[in-house]
């Protein structure tokens, strides 16, 4: 088993992101990036993987203690240092510290400062009561709980986003260390470190990293009480409440969180949960549910549910109005096969898409570890031990197949959520490379160089600005 991250995988990898770029670059040359963006781009691949290799290796045989203490104050410099640089840069860039176009980052910032100055009451009122729904409340009220204690800097949550995002780390690293073992927690955990959007969101005042350190918490937790053999009351409590304060960030994650823990009592494998065990778990379970589902909540789910379909084509006919006339084809059956390496990288300049572009090696990233993905879903099936890691992979599989099939298919910001479960199927595949399936790891190079040169054609020939 594969314990570190292969140096000749880091430099390919990295030749593959300057041989894409280079292409598009000249194939389209009229819409190539800018070279603040492409100099970005080089800077994030070659972090993420020269980095992972470096790590890996260096890391490999010190001490737990010792690893989580690197791996807690290098992942927080890398972000903080972020945090402080993406400040003046978006100031430099848009005349405000906030990304170009911002629209939600924006609202939350605003509506928090307005809530700040009202009283509790009305707070409540306007978050829970004057709205159809809860989904979103929590961010609003998490903002507004911090500007109420500290002011309405924008500088605070974002130091609190690098702190959390720190956290995901450290706790992908015990996860994924109670599935696969210390060698691929290792790898998980220093991927998590290195990641680009990990690192980019931080620097956003978008309610993302909040909502995914819940995530990552609850199946970190709820893996924990399915592996532990004491049943404890407050154990069992507390990943149920915090499956529950995900409804009120985003409806879709706090169903499939209850899911993906369903799926793990009735299909985990023995060694993981107990079968005298599993009764009293999913009576738990059933009983924190039936409390979850009354009222609001419930109304929400049935809501998103009774409307998947009309959201995906009202969201494909709203890209197609504004001139994206390719964006019909992006049903739920052409995006849901890609949904482990999506979205690819924009590399080029159209409808100044400068977000896009500025995380566009942290896309690449992902495109290029996709293959990591295959490898791990092929093995978990192959050893005949998928039902080890049924948590996690219900929570992957379901979320990105809902995902797929609604209008954000191919949104960065609708995947990120899934983030750091992928990366821990990244760590499983790289603990499986060997010399019989490298091919399919240099095949994949074709594939990604592919990828990249077709998206380019997609977004450009979508609008009209090329032809066959």
């Amino acid at each position: 088993m594969l314990a570190y991250f292969p140096k000749q995988f880091a430099r390919k990898s990295i030749g593959i992101y300057v041989l894409a770029l280079m292409i598009v670059s000249i194939v389209f040359m009229d819409y190539a990036m800018k070279g603040m963006f492409m100099a970005a781009g080089f800077v994030l691949v070659g972090v993420f993987f020269y980095g992972s290799h470096a790590f890996t290796v260096s890391w490999n045989s010190i001490s737990e203690k010792r690893f989580v203490k690197n791996l807690f104050w290098t992942a927080l410099a890398l972000r903080v240092a972020w945090v402080v640089f993406s400040y003046y840069f978006y100031i430099g860039q848009t005349g405000q510290p906030f990304e170009w176009d911002t629209a939600d980052a924006k609202g939350y910032h605003d509506e928090a400062t307005w809530l700040s100055g009202l009283s509790w009451f009305r707070v409540f009122d306007y978050l829970f009561y004057s709205r159809a729904g809860y989904s979103d409340s929590g961010y609003s009220l998490y903002l507004t709980c911090l500007y109420k204690l500290v002011g309405s800097s924008v500088v605070v949550p974002r130091l609190i986003k690098a702190l959390l995002s720190t956290g995901i780390c450290l706790l992908i690293y015990r996860l994924t260390r109670r599935t696969f073992g210390i060698p691929t927690a290792r790898m998980a955990a220093i991927c998590c470190m290195l990641m680009p959007n990990l690192i980019y969101y931080c620097g956003l005042h978008l309610k993302e990293t909040e909502m995914t350190f819940l995530i990552v918490l609850f199946l970190e937790r709820a893996d924990f009480v399915l592996r532990n053999e004491k049943i404890k009351f407050w154990n069992i409590l507390l990943p149920i409440l915090i499956a529950g304060s995900l409804f009120l960030f985003r409806t879709v994650v706090g169903v499939v969180a209850l899911f993906s823990l369903i799926t793990a009592l009735a299909f985990g494998s023995n060694r993981m949960v107990k079968k005298g065990r599993r009764v009293v778990l999913a009576l738990w379970v059933a009983i924190g549910i039936s409390i979850l589902a009354g009222g609001t909540i419930i109304n929400e789910v049935e809501e998103v549910w009774l409307n998947r379909h009309t959201n995906q084509e009202y969201k494909r006919m709203e890209q197609t109005i504004r001139g994206n006339q390719w964006a019909q084809y992006a049903t739920g059956t052409v995006m849901a096969p890609m949904a482990f390496v999506v979205p690819f990288a924009t590399m080029v300049d159209v409808d100044e898409q400068y977000a896009q572009q500025l995380i566009h090696g942290g896309a690449f990233t992902k495109n290029i570890m996709g293959v990591f993905v295959l490898l791990a879903l092929f093995y978990a099936i192959k050893e005949k031990k998928w039902r080890e890691f049924s948590l996690l992979g219900a929570f992957a599989i379901t979320y990105l197949g809902v995902i797929s099939f609604s209008g954000f298919a191919n949104s960065e910001r609708f995947h990120f959520p899934a983030l750091p479960i992928i990366i821990v199927m990244w760590a499983y595949g790289l603990s499986k490379l060997n010399v019989k399936n490298l091919r399919v790891v240099n095949m994949w190079y074709v594939v990604v160089l592919l990828m990249e040169l077709g998206w380019a054609f997609f977004k450009l020939g979508s609008r009209g600005l090329v032809n066959l």
